[in-house]
């Protein structure tokens, strides 16, 4: 019988959380360490920290990466959904012969934005002999490898249309804070500004689908607008008044001579009627899926990080990304 694989999760946050607590479902995983940089997490036991009904699991969350140093066959990392924020994280993982799966949005497909942190990542996975690979539910599915998947039923693709909305009111306090539920209009537009309010991950999927759909896209643009509130809305976490901003309307096109070849919309706000992801695609032929409800973005990132592993510990050395793995279920019962 085969060595199950060895797995270090590094960051405990709620999405880190629940990343570990799927691995211990799998059979094939085992879960031999855990790094988190928070003083009220160190020392303590990883399952209790992770909220597992089966803890405590006897491993400590350590502070220091020599934890790194354990022999993992594959880290779990979600820390930042900044690259720049995250490269010596990356790096210290890979130095260990390590394979990365990483929930960093801006990791998903570097090349546009940060090429030469992409280069220099893909570099030390080579000489390391590993791989590695930013993924989630959005970016790294719904509107990038989703996309493409669809898009293999076509013979001529045009253009792109996909369309993602979300009710944040069930969703983590962390996602409903980062969306701006609960700001003032005023207070929603200073902190984009600031850089504090967006979902991260839209000019990605763009650069990732124009590459795999063969689009020469010139510029890349993006928006954020508040979304309104109409009425009071409460979740289990706060109260968003009248007029106040309930989440986020993010809209991210790849234009090609002046105008949009492929358009994507996010509207992530407390209070939506309904979920749904749309994607529709112009050509030949036209193809349209609409997923009802939605993908549960806490879940189905996941099951996405999670199902990633096989498949990055059989890739090639270097950054790959969704578009590049076979992605597909990975069963609890799945032997080593």
């Amino acid at each position: 019988m085969k060595k199950k694989i060895r797995a270090i999760q590094y960051g405990v946050g709620p999405i880190g959380a629940s990343l570990v607590r799927l691995m211990r479902e799998k059979q094939a995983i085992e879960v031999i360490g855990a790094i988190d940089h928070d003083p009220a997490k160190v020392g303590r036991d990883l399952g209790e920290v992770a909220g597992a009904s089966d803890a405590p699991w006897g491993i400590k969350i350590s502070e220091e990466t020599d934890v790194l140093g354990e022999g993992a066959d594959v880290v779990v990392h979600s820390t930042s959904s900044s690259l720049p924020a995250v490269m010596d994280q990356l790096s210290a993982c890979m130095a260990e012969e390590s394979c990365v799966v990483s929930t960093c949005e801006e990791l998903a497909y570097p090349f546009r934005k940060y090429p030469d942190l992409a280069a220099k990542l893909d570099a030390q996975a080579k000489s390391w002999g590993v791989a590695l690979v930013g993924t989630g539910v959005n970016p790294g599915f719904v509107m990038d490898k989703l996309v493409l998947t669809l898009g293999a039923a076509a013979q001529r693709v045009d253009s792109v249309r996909v369309v993602r909305i979300v009710n944040a009111s069930k969703r983590r306090m962390p996602l409903q804070k980062k969306v701006g539920a609960g700001l003032s209009v005023e207070e929603f537009k200073q902190k984009v500004a600031a850089g504090v309010i967006k979902h991260h991950g839209l000019p990605e999927s763009i650069a990732m689908v124009a590459d795999g759909l063969g689009m020469e896209i010139e510029e890349i643009t993006e928006t954020i607008e508040p979304v309104i509130a109409p009425e009071a809305v409460r979740t289990e976490f706060l109260e968003v008044a009248p007029g106040q901003a309930a989440g986020v309307h993010q809209i991210a096109r790849g234009i090609v001579g002046g105008k949009p070849q492929i358009y994507m919309e996010l509207q992530m706000y407390v209070g939506a009627p309904e979920s749904s992801d749309t994607i529709e695609l112009s050509g030949q032929p036209n193809l349209v899926l609409t997923l009802p409800g939605g993908t549960h973005g806490d879940i189905a990132t996941a099951a996405l990080v999670v199902n990633a592993i096989p498949a990055i510990l059989a890739a090639p050395a270097g950054l790959k990304t969704s578009r590049d793995l076979p992605l597909c279920f990975f069963p609890a019962s799945a032997k080593p």
